[in-house]
């Protein structure tokens, strides 16, 4: 790693010594603005290639040889007027600006890649994992059951545990098929009230202390899509549960749904306490949980249902998107290609 940073700062080097000595022999025919450009380009590309160190050292030669090479008096460290002096200390400040824009950029492409590696690995191991776990849980939930049916006081909250366990499971696998490329979708025509109706009451449980407003443009004709009916269920009803778990008992949770475009638009919106906008850009990464989450991610979720909701958006031609709520909270809204004619 060291020998190729070396290698990488001598051939920077060395173009720098080149470019200049092919400048300065036309210089005569040349004002102060081209070397400028010149070396703005050797600055971007040192900066990308050797990182923030190598950039300002590019940047400093550059600084002494616009004034040594390309400003007269020639061949001497002297500025003569306050139009050199502008243009040295713009140049200066512009490639400043630009190399650290540049290595900053650099820095976060770099972290983005890597926890992409760990979650790949995390997720690969887990995966595996959870299929070891499937015989023994099933047995578990079947005990617990039978503990049930006798009036045993702990079988319930075993066989509770036991079915977040096996969802988590199953969401370990999912993501596993999703990545994969082995969990269909089939895309039919469907309308978007049916799927707000299924939603509804699939997720009637959550909403026993708070009230769910659905808003359907019922609009001429009825509004169609082409999707999978039964994953965009599982979509929506995610959605749902992470409004109901975030939003006050005294706060409804709202659901409407337009076409725009070309689009379905599902909206699910929320009065709970929003996402940081330092977070917005990782909440759709796997096992990602945002800063004050409970440690089991509350509601037994272990960061996986909202990239688990996109990926399987994306394979329908749609998405899920983040907005934040005016007067606080949250939308996200889910959407799925429209279509036309009865389903």
């Amino acid at each position: 790693m060291m020998r190729s940073r070396v290698w990488i700062w001598i051939a920077w080097v060395t173009v720098f010594v080149v470019v200049t000595a092919v400048l300065r022999v036309f210089r005569a025919g040349l004002d102060t603005i081209p070397p400028v450009l010149v070396y703005m380009l050797l600055i971007l590309g040192g900066s990308v290639g050797g990182g923030r160190p190598l950039g300002f050292t590019l940047m400093l030669a550059g600084f002494l040889s616009i004034d040594v090479f390309f400003q007269a008096p020639y061949d001497r460290l002297s500025v003569g007027k306050p139009f050199d002096w502008l243009v040295l200390l713009s140049f200066l400040t512009t490639a400043a600006v630009t190399t650290h824009l540049v290595t900053a950029e650099r820095a976060r492409a770099a972290e983005a890649a890597r926890r992409a590696d760990e979650v790949a690995s995390l997720g690969g191991v887990l995966a595996a994992v959870s299929h070891d776990l499937r015989t023994p849980l099933t047995t578990i939930t079947a005990l617990a059951q039978a503990g049930v049916a006798r009036g045993d006081p702990n079988a319930r909250g075993i066989e509770e545990e036991a079915n977040r366990l096996a969802r988590l499971v199953a969401d370990l696998l999912d993501l596993s098929r999703l990545r994969g490329g082995a969990l269909p979708v089939r895309p039919e025509l469907n309308t978007a009230e049916d799927l707000v109706g299924a939603a509804v009451r699939q997720t009637a449980g959550l909403f026993t202390e708070r009230t769910l407003e659905t808003t359907v443009d019922l609009t001429e004709p009825a509004l169609v899509g082409r999707f999978d009916f039964v994953q965009s269920l599982r979509i929506l009803s995610n959605l749902l549960g992470n409004a109901a778990h975030h939003t006050p008992p005294s706060s409804p949770v709202e659901l409407s749904v337009q076409r725009v475009g070309g689009t379905l638009a599902f909206a699910v919106a929320d009065r709970g306490p929003g996402i940081a906008v330092a977070e917005r850009d990782r909440i759709f990464e796997p096992f990602y949980r945002p800063a004050g989450a409970p440690a089991d991610g509350g509601g037994g979720s272990a960061g996986l249902g909202l990239a688990i909701s996109r990926r399987l958006a994306e394979l329908q031609g749609g998405t899920v998107d983040y907005t934040p709520r005016v007067g606080g909270g949250s939308v996200f809204t889910l959407r799925l290609p429209a279509g036309d004619g009865a389903p």
